[in-house]
């Protein structure tokens, strides 16, 4: 069965999730529709692509019948809504990390889910890379004995895109690319919640966060190191080490080899000649194949990025932009 997908946007993103769905094979995915504010944003989209059906706003989306599944790359402060807009309607979705701008709305869409009994997951595409997978292996089969620190810093000099400083737009390095490395040790200590939490950072002249470190600390002398910036090149690597070895991920966000104990292992990703907008997003394809399995399933959540996760890591954020100092305009914010 051909999974039929619709999309929410003819953004960046958007342009590179369908490409990398080009990879897969037409049998198991098809694009049939998108939309996006203006008919003529989407009809351009749609001849790019050759998609079938192109639509003027995200409510007809919503109302296409010939849509099973929607992927929603809008803007950060639209994801609420138009998540819930596709769920009322019957649709099943694969969101735009981050799922929504603070806990109190990543709840409410994933009650509607529910209620509704449909599959939604956020896109926390960096889970479903071979090598996260086999990174997951390790760990389970004590390869590098009992983990006790994981680190990772993400940088990147992003800080004169909008999307990145107007608040109004959900600007934030919390947000950005904070969202990677929460997810990061999230993924290495799952299932743990940690008993403290450290935060340190700063605002740029707009009251954006633009730098933000943590320190996560666990139960049984288990430590997660997290930096995001927006202003410099970090290293963007993450490291996990246990009692017996270390594992290693270059660009972790998307990485293409493992190294264990200084042995490196490559993965390459999915064949796709397409043209892209960001890096490495011919892998964007991974967490299209999850959505299928679990659709196909019959599961409403994915045990990658189950739900109570996509909770933790909004209040994670929540937490990381208040205690920088840095809060978002009205309605995301209750003070």
């Amino acid at each position: 069965m051909a999974l039929r997908w619709g999309i929410a946007s003819s953004g960046l993103i958007a342009n590179d999730f369908v490409t990398a769905l080009k990879g897969l094979p037409k049998e198991e995915h098809q694009v049939v529709a998108v939309a996006a504010r203006s008919s003529s944003s989407a009809e351009k989209f749609a001849k790019t692509h050759n998609i079938p059906t192109f639509h003027e706003g995200y409510a007809n989306l919503a109302k296409d019948p010939n849509v099973q599944v929607v992927y929603i790359g809008v803007l950060n402060p639209q994801h609420h809504e138009v998540a819930i807009l596709m769920l009322e309607n019957g649709k099943h979705v694969l969101c735009e990390k981050p799922f929504t701008l603070n806990e109190k709305l990543a709840r409410q869409v994933i009650e509607v889910a529910r209620r509704k009994k449909l599959f939604i997951m956020e896109a926390i595409w960096s889970r479903f890379f071979p090598s996260y997978q086999e990174a997951r292996r390790l760990i389970k089969a004590g390869e590098i004995g009992d983990v006790k620190y994981a680190s990772v810093a993400f940088g990147v000099k992003i800080d004169k895109v909008e999307r990145v400083t107007n608040k109004d737009l959900g600007g934030s390095a919390t947000l950005d690319i904070g969202v990677y490395i929460l997810q990061f040790q999230q993924f290495v200590f799952q299932g743990l919640q940690p008993e403290k939490i450290a935060v340190a950072g700063h605002l740029d002249e707009h009251g954006v966060d633009d730098a933000v470190s943590a320190i996560f600390v666990y139960p049984d002398n288990k430590t997660a190191v997290v930096s995001c910036n927006t202003t410099v090149d970090l290293p963007n690597e993450a490291v996990i080490v246990g009692s017996k070895g270390t594992i290693k991920l270059p660009t972790f966000w998307s990485p293409l080899t493992l190294t264990l104990n200084s042995k490196v292992k490559e993965f390459p990703l999915i064949p796709n000649e397409g043209k892209f907008n960001y890096y490495n997003s011919a892998g964007l394809a991974y967490q299209a194949i999850e959505v299928r399995k679990c659709i196909l399933e019959g599961k409403l959540e994915s045990d990658v990025v189950p739900h109570a996760e996509t909770i933790q890591l909004a209040a994670w954020m929540d937490k990381l932009r208040h205690e920088v100092g840095m809060k978002l305009p009205p309605p995301f914010e209750d003070n």
